[in-house]
């Protein structure tokens, strides 16, 4: 029952702290992130990351993206496909360079080096995602090229951390558990693709119209959530984020009648309780361990995590044909760091590669770039002209 009183505590917390960030002209998000870093052990150190904790965080992203996704254009998505998938490989190469290349010449063996271009290389943009509906950009050609982006992303962190834990294992470093091989994971992954494809044509469709035959309060909604929780797990299950899932469910069921209707029965859900825990767990991962002693590596790579994003995906966007300015919306909007950064630091803590005080100094690196990410895309926004559901700028 004591998580009952730290659930309190959050909920009120981040309600004050949004609520001044929105006076303030910033982004709701980062007081939320804000209030999980001075609850943490970074300060106070009132709450920590328990399993309950992680648990709500982990709904609260997956309803959050299943929004995005109820709130996408289908036809807008696959129409910036291709530059979607320009702008990740270009955003994927540039941190893996550059930040691999710094940390080589600040002292790291090459293998270390390679590893933290691999942990910089991957975007979470669910973040991105709450910032660009709060100010109605979700269903701009940006907006939709970053949603595109991020499953490109996704994949090739995927592909690049299946890659990591072989080259691990052919130095003689063993990871703890089977890993899958890489082909098995990319025909999964096809397979999860195939399937979506079904669920937004003909399964989605025959589910909701299903569900409202149903003699149960709130049947559609509980079977949007169906659909939702249950592609989140697929999605997982393949390799790819839960996020990703939830995207395409909220997708799904975006192209069936009952869209509206999820829209005001399940945002009231996600940012009543889960969202705003999401949000305050980035913050939870925070800790100061040995901050003095790598604080030059920590500035160094906390400026090339958000600047090789936007550049790398801002070159990618302008070579798809966008302007300056939409190339810089998209560029901040793939900056936040998340899931697969931690994941992929842990795995390097656990062969070894990265010590105790390199993996806080990685895992601090991650919050910093995440808590920039949305105020560099806020900025970005305002210049952005208002009024049509795709801008051309």
């Amino acid at each position: 029952m004591a998580f009952l009183g730290t659930l309190c505590l959050i909920l009120i917390l981040t309600t004050l702290a949004g609520n001044l960030s929105n006076r303030l002209g910033v982004p709701a998000v980062i007081g939320e992130l804000l209030v999980g870093i001075v609850l943490g052990p970074a300060l106070l150190n009132w709450v920590q990351l328990n399993s309950l904790v992680s648990l709500f965080a982990d709904i609260g992203v997956v309803i959050l993206m299943f929004l995005g996704g109820l709130e996408s254009n289908l036809q807008l998505l696959m129409k910036y496909l291709r530059p979607a998938i320009v702008v990740a490989t270009s955003g994927v190469i540039f941190p893996v360079a550059l930040m691999g290349l710094t940390s080589w010449w600040w002292g790291f063996t090459p293998l270390e080096s390679l590893f933290i271009g691999v942990i910089f290389s991957a975007t979470s943009v669910s973040i991105s995602v709450a910032v660009l509906k709060e100010y109605h950009a979700l269903t701009t050609r940006e907006g939709a090229t970053i949603l595109g982006a991020a499953v490109a992303d996704d994949i090739i962190g995927v592909i690049l951390l299946s890659l990591m834990i072989s080259l691990l294992a052919s130095q003689g470093i063993q990871m703890a558990g089977s890993q899958p091989a890489l082909a098995l994971v990319l025909m999964e992954q096809v397979v999860f693709f195939v399937g979506t494809y079904a669920l937004v044509k003909w399964i989605a469709p025959y589910l909701m119209h299903l569900s409202e035959r149903l003699v149960v309060p709130s049947s559609v909604t509980i079977m949007s959530m169906v659909i939702c929780l249950g592609m989140a797990w697929i999605a997982d299950i393949v390799g790819l984020s839960g996020a990703i899932g939830a995207f395409f469910a909220g997708i799904a069921v975006a192209h069936t009648p009952y869209r509206a209707v999820l829209a005001d029965h399940v945002e009231p859900l996600g940012n009543a309780i889960f969202i705003p825990v999401f949000f305050v767990s980035v913050g939870l991962n925070m800790t100061l361990d040995h901050l003095v002693e790598n604080l030059g590596i920590i500035v160094i790579l906390t400026v090339l995590a958000c600047v090789t994003k936007l550049i790398g995906c801002g070159l990618g966007a302008r070579l798809s044909g966008f302007s300056n300015l939409s190339s810089t919306v998209i560029g901040t909007g793939m900056i936040a760091r998340g899931e697969m950064g931690l994941i992929t630091a842990q795995i390097g803590h656990e062969a070894g590669l990265l010590g105790g005080s390199d993996y806080s100094a990685m895992i601090l690196v991650i919050i910093l770039a995440t808590v920039l990410a949305p105020l560099l895309l806020k900025q970005a926004l305002k210049h952005m002209p208002t009024g049509r559901p795709e801008q051309a700028v």
